[in-house]
């Protein structure tokens, strides 16, 4: 998720009945929550990062999984990342590091290059090291070619061990894939993909520059299910030009008859400054913030009412599927890649301006294609920012994680595991959370704080509140809107 907007976020109280506060959140809550804000794949936040952090402290980083003490982060499985930034045309929502080509041949260098970034983490980790989860993002992966596809994934496969329940997901651009194609997708491993719909209403797509046919997403999530794959997620984005509530509303419908096992839904960032892409969509043509925010409303009602299980920052899932499960045994975990119902471990970011997260460090690789294989060709990894972890950050990321996973913060257990007496050194986040309690959002007792039903739907609001950076510096970098 690339960033959006930010700002200081101001709570205005609104009566709250107690038997209200514990349903889905209302357009007048929405109204309030209206700020904006990370949404915290990591903490401290991507904007942190530093070029101090170099390729050398990223090589130490791998060095102290495997020799450092204690030994127990390399025992943990891996987490892999892998960016292909290619697409083949361009989509003007998109705020994420793309390259727009309909050379296919470009692809070819890209490959040999991760090849050799491949080979780098080998000669630091060893080979065969265990691998539980594998995600193929973009741009658009399905930009390759499936021999081209192949090829990556023997190489992931001939350098690391991926366990026999491994999660190995790809992101889909739905024009550029039918059920055929599935089926080789599938038999090279892949067991979840993720449909970029966005939006199934024609003007809405044409806004965009992002047409594909309602039969086109509903073939490939019926060959998914016949496939057997293991997760089936849409992607969709609320506030984007020529929406409106009767065709957002159809949009919704559509999906909950296709019934993926999950929903990501996103509210549109419109920052052309910093996305080239966003500068052709007509502002004019931009729902209003209070149309936006009873879309939103919508979207949340239409969704919980269907069945689905709200997971926490945008993202929703059916009862069966492992998000849900995991949250309801108090097992979700969060990183880079967002919600997993998988163990936390290291994250190997591989590609292009891929982010990686090692120990207490977090790192990113060159954003140009020039910069990255240049790296690449002196045998240096392409890192060239990232953030040393202090003990303030990784206390406050637990605090943030537990939150944002579990629903809970035990001051005692919380207090033993990281040496400080939690109450004390929270006394203002403490004090902060009172006007989110008055909400309804959160309980904060004497042995812990708890997130309501209602507060799981503003989780971003109520971490934000343990964001040491967001309150020093509110003007730093623009974030997305919460709502």
């Amino acid at each position: 998720m690339c960033a959006a907007q930010s700002g200081p976020m101001k709570v205005v109280e609104i009566s709250c009945r107690p038997a209200h506060c514990e349903t889905v959140p209302d357009a007048a809550l929405l109204r309030t929550m209206d700020q904006t804000g990370p949404r915290y794949t990591s903490y401290p936040t991507e904007d942190r990062f530093v070029e101090a952090f170099s390729e050398s402290l990223y090589r130490r980083a791998l060095w102290m999984r495997v020799h450092g003490v204690p030994l127990a982060s390399s025992l943990l499985p891996l987490l892999i990342h892998v960016h292909v930034p290619f697409c083949e045309s361009v989509s003007y929502y998109c705020a994420c590091n793309q390259i727009v080509t309909r050379h296919h041949d470009r692809a070819v260098p890209y490959l040999q290059a991760l090849a050799r970034e491949v080979a780098l983490h080998v000669a630091q980790l060893g080979r065969g090291q265990p691998v539980l989860q594998v995600h193929i993002g973009g741009g658009s992966p399905t930009f390759l070619s499936d021999p081209q596809l192949r090829q990556l994934m023997d190489l992931l496969r001939e350098a690391f061990t991926l366990l026999p329940d491994a999660d190995v997901a790809i992101e889909i651009d739905p024009r550029t894939v039918d059920a055929q194609r599935l089926r080789n997708l599938a038999a090279l491993g892949f067991n979840r993909i993720s449909l970029g719909v966005q939006d199934l209403d024609p003007q809405v797509q044409r806004a965009v520059h992002h047409v594909q046919t309602e039969a086109m997403v509903h073939s490939l999530r019926d060959e998914a299910r016949t496939l057997g794959m293991v997760s089936t997620n849409f992607d969709l984005i609320y506030g984007l030009p020529q929406q409106t509530m009767a065709s957002i509303d159809r949009t919704i419908g559509r999906v909950i008859m296709m019934r993926p096992d999950r929903i990501a839904l996103y509210g549109y960032a419109h920052l052309p400054q910093r996305f080239k892409p966003q500068r052709h969509i007509d502002v004019d043509q931009l729902p209003p913030p209070e149309l936006r925010i009873r879309m939103l409303a919508k979207a949340i009602q239409s969704f919980t009412s269907a069945g689905y299980v709200y997971i926490g920052m945008d993202h929703f899932a059916l009862p069966t599927d492992s998000l849900a499960v995991a949250k309801a045994r108090g097992l979700l975990n969060r990183n880079f890649l967002g919600y997993s119902a998988r163990p936390d471990g290291d994250l190997i970011g591989l590609g292009v301006s891929a982010i990686g997260s090692v120990g207490a460090t977090y790192s990113q690789n060159a954003k140009t294609l020039g910069e990255y294989y240049d790296a690449l060709r002196q045998g240096l990894f392409p890192v060239v920012r990232g953030l040393s972890l202090n003990r303030d950050d990784v206390l406050r990321r637990a605090i943030m994680m537990a939150l944002m996973c579990q629903g809970r913060v035990d001051f005692d257990e919380m207090s033993h595991a990281h040496l400080v007496d939690i109450p004390a050194y929270f006394a203002y986040e403490l004090k902060a959370l009172a006007a989110l309690q008055r909400l309804g959002l959160v309980n904060v007792g004497d042995q812990a704080i708890e997130v309501t039903k209602r507060g799981w739907f503003m989780i971003r609001a109520i971490a934000m509140v343990f964001d040491r950076y967001a309150r020093a510096d509110r003007q730093r970098v623009q974030f997305s809107r919460i709502v």
